[in-house]
């Protein structure tokens, strides 16, 4: 980890984004795959029942959507942190040089965690029976268009939890543990939107502690 702080705080080469991009995208498939997985498993049980057939190859597919928006994330992801650390933003371990700056990326994540939008994405997320049945699409096409349609909505949902990397260190693994835990907790708790508006509260709050330390 600390190798490939120190290797991007230099000039970027096309290697250091290709190693950038492979590690914002298995780092977003980790965290994203647990909250995934209620969807995979009740669209391939769906898709049994009504074809009568192995639903692997759908599943599959599904998944394989899903798994594209993602990739997409971590490829805007990578240009941004190209962008922040050659701009002196991100220091060599990739977390915010600037307590200032690390405050306000904290406070945007938490009022984003307020808005209609992440309430609108969460809604979908946390009924997976209720996505299936409003976006049902046939065939292996349709298994694909789904995984692309849920993924772009967990995109709606979490993206600003994920910029919160920048802010604590992107390879900070706590924090990659404790954001995994918060999305879980926040699609299939009762509360889950209660507990995503707590979430955005104590963001805001040590945002703005980071602002006036």
């Amino acid at each position: 980890m600390a190798a490939m702080g120190m290797m991007l705080g230099a000039s970027w080469t096309a290697t250091d984004t290709i190693l950038t991009f492979a590690m914002w995208g298995v780092m977003m498939v980790g965290m994203m795959s647990p909250s995934a997985t209620p969807m995979l498993l009740i669209f391939g049980a769906s898709r049994g029942r009504r074809v009568n057939v192995g639903a692997a190859p759908l599943v599959l597919l599904f998944g394989i959507g899903y798994v594209i928006v993602w990739l997409g994330f971590s490829a805007v992801a990578t240009l941004a942190q190209w962008a922040l650390q050659t701009n002196a933003l991100l220091s060599p371990t990739m977390e915010a040089t600037s307590a200032r700056f690390g405050g306000a990326l904290l406070i945007a994540a938490g009022v984003y965690q307020l808005t209609p939008l992440k309430r609108a994405c969460l809604t979908h997320c946390q009924s997976p029976m209720a996505f299936l049945m409003s976006h049902w699409r046939e065939g292996a096409s349709g298994a694909l268009q789904m995984g692309l349609r849920h993924g772009i909505y967990c995109l709606g949902c979490c993206w600003a939890l994920m910029i919160v990397l920048f802010a604590v260190g992107v390879m900070n693994l706590v924090w990659v543990a404790l954001l995994t835990a918060f999305i879980l907790l926040e699609r299939l708790a009762p509360a889950g939107a209660l507990v995503a508006r707590l979430g955005g509260v104590l963001l805001i709050g040590f945002g703005v502690a980071s602002l006036f330390r």
